[in-house]
């Protein structure tokens, strides 16, 4: 029976090593092994030892995680194990955030528990709107939400106390109530309105729609479409493994910071185009296509290398379509039957038409990912673009906050410490100013 175990030969010294193999809970998916083992394999005794070379940790697991299961190329998403697809169509956001949080789905007694705790946290401190009233009137909300999200560390400083786990769960409820908040009024801040409160009579997606669109009713009543709808996209939105902001969040937790602190490290890196702003970028190419008859010449730009890259197909993970996106396909015509169709959906369509006929996209397994029909829904409800980024950092807070508590229960947490490789000078002696050349 063959072991499980890695042997390398070193042809440097004819040295061969076992190393053993690791598997996670599915046998012969992500098996890995223990990247300290390979420091045993030396050229020489002062040797510090061999070193993988992996930018962008493309093939290197920094953690052990029961949040979330990915299979890009089958295309399937789990929270906990439930498949992304069931929890769109049956769950709530609020519902899925205590599940990412607990590894179980509530009963109604826990639900409505979690649920009050989350509605008695919405209101920020009256000094946070002063802090908002400082940014200028055109700040990206995106800026403003990374600003005030760290500032909250300020106001709880019992933050601090990670280690206290019903310490821990406070803070988890406060950050997720007031980013809804935090997110509204910096979008209220930047066309210039006054700031509606939260109304705790209504979900936490219709709250939201409160504080963004309330005027001088005196009761807001949300849309119910819409209202799910939102939903729906934050529960896609939730929690997606080792992002580039999930791991950041991980990152600066590492060294046992307060989570406000590492929410809004979090919050930065989604905030470049790369990450939270690729819906926005779809938008952008859809509109300089213009028409449907365009698209084919469009196509073939982007095949020869002459034109833009066809935004929202392809991801770093997922080499087959998108579950997250089939999801929206469709959420998109239910919000269009409210909102008027948003006449750039038809330009989109014909580009996953042709794109997913045409043998260049197939033999790179570039399909459409989540932002590509995102934007189109939240262009139809009124968001500008600026505020995209802010959405999906609303969502994406529970799965940042299930990240930070599961990397502070684990045994085997460390601070985050890459190694490099060094490319630069050996040593020098300093060159007195005059002798410069």
């Amino acid at each position: 029976m063959a072991a499980d175990t890695l042997t390398i030969t070193d042809n440097r010294t004819g040295k061969s090593y076992e190393i053993p193999i690791q598997y996670g809970t599915y046998p012969g998916y992500g098996a890995t092994i223990n990247a300290m083992d390979l420091k045993q394999i030396k050229a020489t005794e002062q040797d510090f030892g061999l070193l993988t070379y992996d930018p962008g940790y493309t093939n290197t697991a920094s953690c052990r995680s029961s949040i979330t299961f990915l299979d890009g190329e089958e295309g399937i998403l789990r929270y906990r194990g439930y498949p992304i697809e069931q929890l769109a169509e049956k769950s709530t956001f609020l519902e899925t955030a205590y599940l990412i949080l607990n590894g179980e789905l509530p009963d109604s007694e826990q639900l409505q528990k979690w649920s009050r705790a989350i509605t008695e946290h919405t209101f920020v401190h009256e000094n946070i709107k002063k802090l908002i009233d400082g940014f200028h009137h055109d700040a990206h909300p995106m800026g403003t939400l990374v600003g005030t999200v760290g500032a909250l560390s300020t106001f709880y400083p019992d933050a601090k106390n990670i280690h206290d786990q019903e310490c821990r769960e406070l803070q988890i409820s406060r950050l997720i109530a007031k980013m809804p908040t935090l997110a509204a009024f910096a979008y209220r801040h930047s066309i210039g309105v006054p700031y509606a409160y939260p109304d705790e009579n209504l979900s936490f997606v219709g709250n939201f729609m409160n504080m963004l669109w309330k005027k001088s009713e005196l009761v807001y009543q949300p849309d119910p479409v819409l209202e799910k709808a939102i939903d729906v996209l934050f529960i896609l939105h939730a929690e997606h493994e080792q992002n580039c902001s999930t791991s950041s969040m991980r990152a600066v937790a590492s060294s046992y910071t307060d989570p406000f602190s590492a929410a809004s490290a979090a919050i930065g890196a989604l905030y470049g185009p790369l990450h939270g702003g690729a819906n926005e970028a779809v938008l952008r190419m859809l509109a300089e296509i213009g028409t449907v008859d365009r698209v084919p010449d469009y196509i073939k730009s982007v095949k020869e290398g002459t034109g833009g890259k066809l935004m929202g197909f392809g991801h770093r993970v997922y080499k087959s379509y998108d579950p997250r996106a089939k999801i929206c396909k469709k959420l998109a015509y239910d919000v269009f039957a409210v909102t008027g169709v948003n006449p750039l959906i038809d330009i989109a369509l014909e580009l996953e038409r042709i794109a997913l006929q045409d043998d260049y996209f197939i033999s790179r397994k570039l399909y459409p990912n989540v932002d590509f029909y995102s934007g189109l829904i939240y262009q139809a409800m009124g968001f500008p673009v600026g505020m995209f980024p802010v959405l999906f950092a609303i969502a994406r807070s529970v799965g940042w906050a299930a990240q930070w508590q599961e990397f502070l229960l684990d045994p085997d947490h460390k601070i985050a410490r890459p190694r490099q490789v060094y490319c630069g000078c050996k040593q020098r002696d300093y060159v007195a100013m005059d002798k410069r050349k």
